[in-house]
């Protein structure tokens, strides 16, 4: 008989099959199946609970969206309404300065007019003084004969006078 000569191939081939035949025998395929079929249920739980998280994630993101544009809207809005105040405040102060400035003028105009009217006043007293003294000292003088009492009277307000 002639001797067959196998090749190392032949020997892998054989041990790869009895190999399979082992596997198939003791029912290896169903549990990796198995396996297989619990990684694929686990993988898509997972796909579903990351859809559900990104959809609370989207709706968390709309309702903060919201709540930004309403807050931007509240300041807008608090800014125009100080805004509103502030020129309210400003223009009742400009009528407030207004009023006293005019009450101001008012109380110095007064005393320019009651300082004018007493130093008038006083002129007059002085004036009507000196017109006394005057006349004293020249009926006091009596009347001579010759006397111009008028230019003896301006000597003594010239006089008076320094």
């Amino acid at each position: 008989m002639p001797a067959i000569h196998f090749d190392a191939e032949f020997y892998v081939l054989v041990g790869f099959t009895l190999f399979l035949g082992v596997l198939l025998w003791t029912g290896a395929h169903s549990k990796f199946t198995a396996v297989i079929d619990t990684r694929i249920d686990r993988i898509k739980n997972e796909l579903s609970e990351t859809e559900r998280l990104r959809t609370e994630a989207e709706s968390l993101l709309a309702s903060f969206e919201k709540k930004r544009e309403e807050a931007e809207a509240e300041a807008r809005s608090i800014v125009a309404q100080a805004k509103e105040e502030a020129e309210l405040i400003a223009a009742e102060g400009r009528r407030k300065l207004d009023e006293f400035m005019t009450r101001s003028v008012k109380q110095v105009e007064q005393k320019i007019a009651q300082a004018e009217a007493q130093a008038s006043a006083e002129v007059r007293a002085a004036a009507a003084d000196a017109a006394v003294k005057i006349a004293e000292g020249v009926l006091s003088k009596g009347t001579g004969a010759g006397k111009d009492f008028v230019s003896a009277g301006i000597n003594q307000i010239k006089a008076l006078g320094h």
